[in-house]
């Protein structure tokens, strides 16, 4: 299969990508890894954090896969400046309809909590990174 393999797998078939949880933090921890939100925490989680970039996906949706590690790499780099979370927007839909997604995937930029951006399909990681940490604040 080699390197499209990932893309071939049925959902909820193999590998799980890695994720942390909001309860598995300290009270000012930042993640190392994109968070796993939802339609219940997913409030606290913006509120909680400066700059949040939420990656809202679905196991189904091909362009969301080829982000996904996009995402995992930057929460990497940006640790402690910008929290990167994905959301299911099958599983959570109170989240989706809030912000309108229609398309995914759709990645969620917040500013204290504020909505300041929205990007609207795949893209490579220089631009993405490039579009999103105009957000920092020195």
């Amino acid at each position: 299969m080699g390197i499209f393999s990932r893309f071939l797998k049925k959902p909820g078939e193999g590998d799980e990508e890695e994720l942390q949880t909001l309860d598995s933090l300290a009270e000012d921890e930042y993640p190392t890894l994109p968070l796993k939100v939802d339609d219940d925490n997913f409030g606290t989680v913006v509120q909680r954090f400066p700059v949040v970039v939420v990656d809202c996906w679905a196991p189904w949706c091909m362009p969301c896969l080829m982000v996904a590690p996009i995402v995992a790499e930057l929460a990497r780099d940006y640790t402690g400046k910008i929290v990167f979370c994905k959301l299911n927007v099958d599983e959570n839909q109170s989240v989706a309809m809030e912000y309108g997604i229609r398309s995914i995937p759709t990645l969620l930029v917040l500013q204290n909590g504020e909505l300041v951006d929205q990007i609207i399909g795949a893209m490579p990681k220089g631009d993405l990174e490039n579009r999103i940490t105009e957000y920092l604040t020195a």
